[in-house]
Formats: structure tokens, C-alpha cells, sequence
């Protein structure tokens, strides 16, 4: 169901949320408490508990600085070193402060012993609070070029905040602890709670925007140091609230730490560690490193390279338990892409097996597909009775493969015959030598199709019209009896004194005649899209719109008739002087219904037109002048402007009750 609630990541959800705000508000209740019970704030003065506590807290911290020191200089992140810095200063002065402890150094401690922590404390909440900030690009590379100066300063100074505490009559500093409640400690204190404060609500908000658990841990932390500072305002040195200060501390860093140890067992590295508490500018980087590696490991699986995990190791810092997981999964996922592009290559061989391809065109294109998934493939195909592939020669046992050196070859089949051989290297598993397998069976039908379509073309197409063949190649149905009335232009052409011709010369001479009449007539009519359904003789039926369907048929089948008669004209001049003058070509072309379909029996049929339409063309071409072409008036109509016409008036016509309008063509446009 839709909602208008905005999205809260899994950190910030409102139960999350209650129970953290509850952890961090419980140490202020606890310390309301102490200070409203003054009989409950009890004091506890064990100096060797202190010391070995503050050791212990201050080293924890300088590890977490140093860390944090080194990923900021590993990933160059201005953020990371400003952290780095709020942990390095809170574990020099706690440090500081627990050199003060007293009958360590000092008999009794000193007065830097009372403030240390509060001014470390206060130090640190500016390098919290500059940490929140979003930097930008220059301000970022101004706070990385004074890293060194900062951090130099930053031991200066507590180096001689040390010396001043811990000297005897040095400066003020190391005089007794303060015996009264300082205001002014208390006033000192309140900026470093505010930056505290105002640190955790920026990082709280980065943490919306990009949820991670170890932005959590940093809120935390910076708010219990906040907390910190606020016990540390009692001054009540050695009672309980003295204590929670301490403890305050305490539990900020080994928050951090223990999110870091939590981190680092799932993760298995510490490089990552505080990579979500950086700069977006470096996250985007970050994101822009793993892409490349990601797009690296993914060009050695798609080239079935091994994947080279030890450069990505050294590079991520990975274990060398995680480089050999990553070894194996490449190795498996280059198995599974290799399996995965053998499959689509064999499916886009069986895409490509068009009815039609040249053989030569089939294997080629083939070819150019496998070997993008099989390395380099080769076909022979039979020759003088032996396949060979380059200068190696296969003999094959059946349907069994031949293995030679690194490679295999299969062998190609047409009708059940060796016609050729598929070579491909080795496979590394009994998977690769499978799909190759069946690679070589759809390559011998692709071969049996081109092969078995290429005789039906030669056979088939030279008995009848291109466009019957494709017209019954595409829908078999077709060639089923029966017809149907369309609108279509009939061209009928025959030979004006064929009959003398065939007295007087031998058969040979008359099939020479009527085959280069035929010759020069039937690039005409198959040009403008006509369809020749027989030939009688010396004549010959054309039809135009049917099958295929034109839109300007009539025009169409004038156009072819002229081109008839000019090439028999060009046919006739060659053969004057002869001792026998050929015929001549005469057209006759009319528009209109008829019957369009398949004509005869069961056993035996042919594609034709019946109709008064046909009828009349005959009639036409038997009364047009020899060179001349005959047309009808409904076929006239449909010519349009610019066609010149010698009108012929109203013919009787055998077998027609009424005169038809004729007209001899001239020209067309």
C-alpha cells in the first residue's frame, strides 16, 4: 500500500531510535541523580584503579586514532583525519591526566590533573565538530595540507600542558588540586558540550542519508563525550560522579572499538573499516575504485582468464582466505559465463538458419558467431571424398568424435553423409565437449537446409513465377484448390506468324526462336512485378496484382508490354536476312475481375486466372498489329495523365456480345 511516511533506514527507525536515545540518556539521569542525593554520591579514592584504568582507555584510543590516521591517509580524507584527531587528542590528555594521578608522579596531583581532561575534551570537540562539516573539495585539501602542522601543534601542546603539570612550581598548573568548585572550569566547559552536541545532530544527519554502523558508533561516541564533560562540571574529585566521567570516556571509545572488532570479523579486513564515516567526494571514489575492480574481475571472466585476486588483495587489502574465495568464485563464474555464451552462440546459430542463406554465407556467419563463445573454431567440408582443416586430415568411425592435440573435431552430416567436419579446442569438461556436440549436429541441418533448399530453389523457381514459389514457400496452404475473385491486369503476348515460321524451319530452330523471344520477354514482365502463370507455345499469360498485390498494376503491365516489344525488336533486327524472317511479338493487356487460384486435380494443378478480364486480353492481342501492344479502356483509365494512345473505337471480339473500346499504346510517362 502506498504511504507518505518517509523511509527510515534500519538504525533510525523509531523503536531503534528510542532505545539509543534511552542508552545515552541514562548516564545524565544517573548523574541528576547523584548530585540531587548528595548521600548516594559517594567517595571512592583507589589511585591504582585510576591509573590502570586511564592506561588502558588511552591506549585503546590511540590505537583507534591511529587506525583511523591510517585510513585517512590511505583513502586522502580530510574527515577521517579530523576523527583520527578527536581520538588522538582525548587519549593524549586522558593520558596526561592519568600521569597526574596522584603518588604516581605527584605526591598529592596537581591542578592539570583537575582540568587536563576538561581541556582535552574541549580540543577534541572541535576537531568533532570540524568533522561533521560538509567540506568541500578545497576546504578538504586545505585541512589535508595542514595535517602535519595541525598534529605537530597538537603534540606541542600537550606536551607542554604535560611539563606544566607534572614539573613542581613550573607554572600554576601544577599546584595543588582545586579545593573549591571553580565557576569559571564550568563556563570553560559549555563550548566543548555544545560542539559535542551540535557534532553528533551533523553526523546524525550524514548517517541519514548514507546509513552505516559505524557512523552510529562515531554519534555515540561523540555524544558520550559530550556527557563526559557535562559530569566532569561536579568537580567533586573521587565521588561517583568523578567516576561516571571517567566511565563516560570509557564507554565512548570501546563503543567505537568494539564496532570496529564487529566490523572487522565480518569483513575480514580493516581496510574498509571507516570508509562510510568519509567525505561523500571519497565514498564516491571509493564506489568508483570497487566499480573498476568490479568491472576488471568481470573482463576476466568474460575472456575466461584466471582472476588475478592477488593484485585485487593487495589493492583492498584483502586476507589470503578472501583472495582464494574470490580466486574460486571467478573460476566458477567464468565457467558459468563461458557455459552461458556457448548456449546463446548455439542459439543464435539456430536464429541465423534462414531458408534461403547461401551456403557459403550460412557458414561464414556461423562461423563469426561461435567463435566469440568457442575460440577458434573451424569447418572443412568434403572434398574428393576427404575432409581436411589446414593440413589436417580427419577420418571418422561413425558419429564419433576425433581428437588431435588440443582440439576435437565433429563430423558434419547431410542425408545421413559425411559432408564435412566441425574443429573446436578442447573442452574442459565433459559440458563444453556436449554443447560442441550438439553445435556440430544443428551445423549439419543448417548445411542439409542450404543445401536441400538450394536444389528446390534451382528446380523449383525455374517452373513457375518468383512470386507463386514465394508465395507457396511462406504458406503451403496456398497450393490447396480453389481461388478467389480479385481486380487485377492480364498481359497475353504471342507471335505473329509463328505458324509459317514452324513450316519452314527444323524443330531445333523454333525452340532456339521461341527460347530468346522468352529470354528477352520475361525480365520484362518479372521487373515490373508480373507474374508469368504458363506458357503455350509461342504465347504467354502474364498477371499483374495477383498473387502478390500491386498498387498500380495496370500501368504496371503497360509498362512491361512496352519493354517486351522493344526487346523483341532488338531480337527481330538481329535475325532479318535470315533465310526464314521471324515472328513478331503482338500484346494485348486488360484490367478487371477474375478468378485467381489453383486450377486442375488433386494429383495435379496449377496457379491460373479465369474471367472475362483474360478473355478479353486474348482477345486484344489477337487483333493488335504485330510490334504494337492492345489495351482495353478499363485499363486505359487507370493510366493517368501523360500516356499517348491511338484509339482503335469499338472492336467486335469473338465470343463477346458487345463492342469493346481498344486502344493501340504508344507511350507511357
Amino acid at each position: 500500500m502506498p504511504t507518505d511516511r518517509p523511509y527510515l533506514p534500519p538504525a533510525t527507525q523509531p523503536v531503534r531510535a528510542v532505545v539509543w536515545a534511552i542508552h545515552l540518556a541514562l548516564p545524565l539521569l544517573g548523574l541528576w541523580l547523584l548530585l540531587a542525593q548528595e548521600q548516594l554520591n559517594v567517595m571512592w579514592q583507589h589511585n591504582p584503579s585510576h591509573f590502570w584504568m586511564i592506561l588502558a582507555v588511552a591506549g585503546l584510543n590511540v590505537t583507534l586514532g591511529l587506525m583511523v590516521s591510517e585510513a585517512s591517509r590511505r583513502r586522502q580524507d580530510a574527515r577521517l583525519f579530523l576523527v583520527s584527531m578527536v581520538f588522538l587528542t582525548s587519549a593524549g590528555f586522558f593520558f596526561l591526566h592519568g600521569l597526574a594521578t596522584p603518588q604516581v608522579i605527584l605526591p598529592v596531583g596537581s591542578l592539570g590533573f583537575d582540568i587536563g581532561q576538561q581541556v582535552g575534551l574541549t580540543v577534541a570537540a572541535g576537531f568533532a565538530f570540524a568533522s561533521a562539516l560538509p567540506l568541500g573539495e578545497q576546504a578538504a585539501a586545505r585541512v589535508l595540507e595542514a595535517q602535519h602542522v595541525i598534529r605537530g601543534a597538537l603534540i606541542g601542546f600537550m606536551i607542554l600542558w604535560g611539563l606544566a603539570s607534572l614539573l613542581p612550581g613550573l607554572t600554576p598548573l601544577s599546584d595543588p588540586p582545586l579545593r573549591e568548585h571553580a565557576d569559571w572550569l564550568v563556563w570553560a566547559s559549555i563550548p566543548g558540550v555544545l560542539l559535542y552536541g551540535a557534532a553528533t545532530v551533523m553526523m546524525f544527519l550524514i548517517h541519514r542519508r548514507r546509513p552505516a554502523a559505524m557512523l552510529i558508533s562515531l554519534i555515540t561516541a561523540y555524544a558520550l563525550l559530550g556527557e563526559a564533560m557535562l559530569a566532569g562540571m561536579s568537580q567533586l574529585n573521587w565521588h561517583l560522579t568523578w567516576w561516571l566521567w571517567h566511565i563516560l570516556l570509557t564507554l565512548a571509545f570501546v563503543f567505537v572499538g568494539y564496532s570496529s572488532y564487529l566490523k572487522f570479523r565480518r569483513e575480514g579486513s580493516s581496510a574498509g573499516l571507516f570508509d562510510a564515516v568519509a567525505l561523500s567526494a571519497t565514498v564516491a571514489r571509493i564506489k568508483a575504485d570497487y566499480d573498476r575492480a568490479l568491472e576488471e574481475v568481470v573482463e576476466h571472466v568474460r575472456r575466461g582468464e584466471p582472476l588475478a585476486a592477488t593484485r585485487l588483495s593487495g589493492k583492498f587489502d584483502l586476507t589470503e582466505s578472501q583472495a582464494a574465495v574470490l580466486d574460486r568464485a571467478g573460476e566458477a563464474l567464468a565457467n558459468e559465463r563461458r557455459l552461458s555464451e556457448r548456449l546463446a552462440a548455439l542459439v543464435d546459430v539456430s536464429a541465423q538458419t534462414r531458408v534461403g542463406l547461401p551456403e557459403t554465407e550460412l557458414l561464414a556467419t556461423a562461423l563469426e558467431r561461435v567463435r566469440q563463445a568457442y575460440g577458434d573454431v573451424r569447418i572443412g567440408l568434403v572434398s574428393d571424398g576427404q575432409v581436411d582443416i589446414g593440413s589436417r586430415e580427419y577420418v571418422f568411425e561413425g558419429h564419433a568424435p576425433v581428437h588431435r592435440d588440443q582440439l576435437v573435431a565433429y563430423p558434419l552430416t547431410v542425408k545421413g553423409h559425411l559432408a564435412g567436419a566441425l574443429e573446436v579446442p578442447l573442452g574442459r569438461t565433459a559440458q563444453d565437449e556436449a554443447l560442441a556436440a550438439t553445435l556440430a549436429g544443428q551445423l549439419s541441418i543448417s548445411l542439409e537446409n542450404a543445401r536441400l533448399y538450394h536444389e528446390l530453389n534451382t528446380l523449383f523457381r525455374q517452373y513457375m513465377s518468383p512470386d507463386v514459389a514465394n508465395a507457396l514457400l511462406a504458406d503451403p496452404d496456398q497450393a490447396a484448390l480453389g481461388g478467389q475473385l480479385k481486380q487485377l491486369t492480364a498481359l497475353f503476348a504471342d507471335l505473329k506468324g509463328f505458324t509459317t515460321f514452324s513450316e519452314r524451319v527444323t524443330p531445333g530452330e523454333i525452340v532456339e526462336m521461341l527460347n530468346r523471344y522468352h529470354t528477352a520477354a520475361v525480365p520484362c514482365i518479372l521487373d515490373n512485378g508480373g507474374t508469368i502463370v504458363q506458357f503455350v507455345g509461342d504465347a504467354l499469360l502474364a498477371l499483374f496484382n495477383a498473387p502478390a498485390t500491386q498498387r498500380d498494376h495496370a500501368a504496371a503491365a503497360c509498362r512491361a508490354a512496352l519493354a517486351m516489344q522493344e526487346a523483341a525488336e532488338v531480337i527481330a533486327a538481329e535475325s532479318r536476312g535470315a533465310d526464314v524472317e521471324w515472328p513478331t511479338f503482338r500484346v494485348g493487356v486488360n484490367t478487371g475481375p477474375a478468378l485467381v487460384g489453383n486450377i486442375g486435380s488433386p494429383e495435379l494443378r496449377g496457379f491460373n486466372a479465369m474471367g472475362d478480364c483474360v478473355n478479353v486480353a486474348a482477345r486484344l492481342q489477337g487483333v493488335a498489329e504485330p510490334g504494337t501492344v492492345v489495351i482495353g479502356a478499363t485499363t486505359l483509365a487507370q493510366l493517368g495523365a501523360g500516356v499517348t494512345t491511338r484509339p482503335l473505337g469499338k472492336l467486335e471480339l469473338k465470343g463477346k456480345d458487345e463492342r469493346v473500346e481498344a486502344h493501340v499504346l504508344l507511350t507511357m510517362p
